[in-house]
């Protein structure tokens, strides 16, 4: 055969590698509102960038029937290009190839990209589209699963894991995303759950719907498990290329840093009446952040699970910086068990991967209550505080409003390694309310009065301007300033800027005992 005929040859088993299952399964996953394996892969990296990987692998099964089904590449595309020019490594799932079903090669492919990607310190995304384990394979399929499980288990905290559930993910395959830092989903064409309705309706006799149990709305609101949701494929992956741009290679590198294009001395007028002089009063948080943060961009991670705390990245004079903030829009803010390990698993990717923290505090407290402390609030909380007290990234505070008892400590605090306090004037640090501190500390006084409402509330006025004020902490040197309200963009880039040489570390170990 000559040079011709074999290229020829090339080309045409490239081609077959193309089309994944056939033309009519492709049509069938349009029809379903999604992409295939290579189209999504055309839209996360930037264009022309993408080097496969394996491309003319077939499963080596021969029992039932599947010796005859053989497919260049078997249900999953790998290999590796770059988003907005920076490395990135990418495994597509193929459903039009037996469902996206997990072969033993499959999971070689995966496992082959994940190592490259560990290796060479660069991020690795992966697209879930999958029925599953191949069940005609048996436990190699199931090794499979437990090579890429060791493998996330690895990576963690070494290169940013993405995970993009872009179809089903049932079983055992829900795992690994789990193990994973990020989780997108779309709506309606994605499902992640252990078992599926039929099977829970067996066994408990609940009837649920596949979009009920584990589809994007609920995996985003109820049980944590999403990160981001999106409309369709397109839009989730170019929320994907978004994240990607706040996260550095590795946790060997820093996050990159662009121009910022917005002055780093503004000051914006607004925020000295954002917060209410009224404790009783709501306000929005995410008003605060958008004025302080560059050109007002903030990429909001978890946004509809526990929202009564905000996380997410924006940027600091081009810096990328992880923002923690409580919402007093939202039950006031309050510190409760999904709050918290929401904060603390964010925390902690930020301090994994060299991302500094500033942290806009107004918290009334943890959340009381029978259902909490069964719950276990003392374990789920105590996170948090392990989480801000072990980070060694630079830690920057600023306490807007209230900050009451536990809650105070548990926010980047000076007594858990915070660099840089701030407070603004409207600042109050105390053990707990006025009301409730005046109503135990002055109970029989009260009691006794002729007139119990006027003592009160001259009680409560005493207790504000001796205790509820920033300036107590102040003088203390738990709070490093306190700051004019519109100063906090300069004040937070500045300390940003002197803290970027910092070192701190922690003593040696193999690892903690976080309170899981």
């Amino acid at each position: 055969m000559s040079l011709e005929e074999k290229l020829e040859a090339l080309a045409k088993l490239r081609e077959q590698s193309m089309l994944g299952g056939g033309e009519k399964r492709i049509q069938q996953q349009h029809a379903k509102g999604k992409l295939t394996a290579r189209e999504r892969i055309g839209l996360l990296l930037d264009e022309g960038t993408f080097q496969e990987l394996d491309p003319f692998v077939i499963h080596r099964a021969t029992e039932f029937g599947l010796a005859e089904q053989h497919y260049p590449g078997d249900a999953v595309v790998t290999g590796y290009g770059k988003v907005e020019g920076r490395l990135v490594y990418v495994f597509s799932q193929d459903f039009t190839i037996m469902g996206g079903s997990l072969s033993e090669v499959v999971a070689e492919k995966i496992c082959k990209v994940m190592d490259l990607a560990v290796k060479n310190g660069a991020p690795i995304v992966g697209l879930e589209d999958s029925g599953g384990a191949r069940i005609q394979e048996g436990v190699l399929s199931l090794a499979g699963y437990g090579d890429i499980f060791l493998r996330n288990t690895l990576c963690s905290g070494v290169i940013p894991q993405v995970s993009v559930i872009i179809g089903p993910c049932a079983g055992g395959a829900v795992y690994s995303p789990a193990i994973t830092d990020f989780i997108f989903m779309v709506k309606n064409t994605s499902q992640m759950y252990i078992t599926g309705p039929d099977v829970i309706k067996a066994v408990t006799g609940e009837e649920v719907t596949h979009e009920q149990l584990g589809g994007a709305t609920s995996h985003a609101a109820k049980s944590g498990v999403a990160h981001f949701v999106a409309e369709n494929d397109q839009e989730c992956l170019e929320q994907v290329r978004l994240l990607l741009s706040y996260l550095p290679q590795s946790n060997t590198e820093d996050p990159p840093r662009l121009e910022a294009g917005d002055d780093p001395m503004r000051q914006d007028e607004e925020l000295l009446g954002i917060a209410p002089d009224d404790q009783a009063k709501a306000y929005n948080m995410k008003d605060v952040i958008a004025r302080v943060v560059d050109n007002g961009k903030f990429l909001e991670v978890h946004k509809r699970f526990a929202p009564n705390i905000i996380v997410g990245f924006a940027r600091l004079d081009g810096r990328a910086v992880g923002i923690v903030a409580q919402q007093p829009a939202h039950a006031a803010g309050v510190l409760d068990i999904n709050a918290s390990v929401k904060g603390a698993r964010f925390v902690r990717f930020c301090d994994a991967f060299n991302i500094p923290l500033v942290t806009f505090v107004d918290v009334p407290g943890f959340l009381p209550g029978v259902e909490q402390e069964h719950g276990g609030i003392i374990k789920h909380g105590a996170k948090l505080i392990y989480a801000y007290a072990e980070a060694t990234v630079p830690k920057v505070s600023v306490i807007t409003r209230k900050a009451y008892g536990g809650a105070y400590v548990v926010m980047s605090s000076k007594h858990l390694r915070g660099d840089i306090n701030y407070a603004w004037p409207t600042a109050e640090i105390a053990v707990m309310g006025p009301d409730g501190a005046v109503n135990i500390v002055f109970r029989d006084a009260i009691a006794k009065s002729e007139n119990p409402d006027e003592t009160r509330r001259q009680l409560v006025a005493d207790y504000r301007a001796k205790f509820a004020n920033p300036y107590v902490a102040a003088a203390r040197g738990y709070i490093d300033d306190v700051i004019d309200p519109r100063q906090t963009r300069p004040k937070l880039i500045s300390a940003l800027e002197m803290l970027q040489g910092k070192i701190d570390t922690n003593p040696p170990r193999k690892h903690g005992n976080i309170p899981l």
